[in-house]
């Protein structure tokens, strides 16, 4: 199904750009959502995933898949086999086991932020032409971050020796090897890496590989420009001060807030403000 077959329904513009006050900023034409979908990008990683079935852009597979050997390169398949963008899918595998045949009681999903402009185009609740314009607004226009007192991401706490046990910690995750046979461990590809600066206090948020090294540990490469990303001067300035740097390593974040990570913005730029911008809310 191409872009151009959905429905698109035409919004009155909000008074001000930038206001929370209407359902989308602009002026003049409004703008353009997703029919019966609604016009607010999702906040949270499961509700896209519901979208995406729904829209037939997403594969289900219930059987079991080996992540250590298997998972990426199906996946991979549609992006180097001549697949055309527009039948390219994200992919839900609900039956993950190790090439130990251990098997975990939560999914995987693959290709669900950026697969292809569809899928994009869905996460940013915009048409794929007004995608462009639509960030350049949010850099322009960022609301900062809220504090919550009650983050989902903090349900479950695991710390001290419970993080060390050998099946426990980092290895409760069915983190997949991402290129068999050259990858050293199995490494986190979709993540949103928060560190401050110790001088400004301004946040940066960067998609970054994680390698897991231990039930405890992980190793991040910050290289994603000239001199280093936007957390890998956050940690030279840490070391300088033989400081530790603090870092939250965010899996499943909402789409919107993962579409910053991969940007290239000036450094005194916080990525969730930008995030923020782009739905005309803080997130949370």
């Amino acid at each position: 199904m191409s872009l151009q077959n959905y429905r698109w329904d035409v919004l009155a513009p909000a008074t001000r750009l930038g206001k929370p006050d209407g359902r989308y900023r602009g002026s003049g034409e409004g703008k353009r959502c997703w029919k019966r979908l609604g016009c607010e990008p999702r906040l949270d990683l499961q509700s896209h995933i519901a979208d995406l079935e729904a829209k037939g852009l997403l594969v289900r597979i219930d059987h079991p898949v080996n992540k250590d050997t298997e998972l990426h390169p199906l996946v991979r398949l549609q992006f180097i086999g001549g697949i055309p963008e527009a039948e390219r899918r994200a992919f839900l595998f609900t039956n993950v086991v190790d090439a130990t045949g251990r098997r975990y009681d939560m999914p995987v999903v693959v290709g669900a932020i950026a697969a292809s402009a569809e899928v994009y185009s869905l996460g940013m609740r915009r048409p794929v032409e007004e995608i462009g314009s639509a960030w350049i607004e949010a850099i322009a226009h960022p609301i900062p971050p809220v504090r919550t007192n009650a983050p989902r991401c903090q349900e479950v706490v695991i710390k001290g020796d419970d993080l060390r046990k050998p099946d426990g910690g980092l290895k409760l995750l069915p983190v997949p090897v991402s290129t068999p046979g050259f990858d050293s461990a199995p490494y986190l590809t979709a993540t949103f890496c928060v560190t401050k600066d110790p001088d400004s206090g301004i946040q940066n948020g960067g998609t970054y590989r994680a390698a897991l090294k231990a039930t405890d540990r992980a190793v991040v490469r910050m290289v994603a420009r000239a001199g280093g990303a936007g957390g890998y001067q956050h940690w030279v300035k840490h070391n300088k001060r033989k400081t530790p740097m603090p870092i939250a390593i965010v899996v499943g974040a909402a789409p919107v807030v993962m579409f910053t990570g991969a940007q290239k913005l000036e450094e005194d730029v916080d990525e969730l403000g930008v995030a923020g911008g782009s739905r005309a809310a803080p997130s949370r």
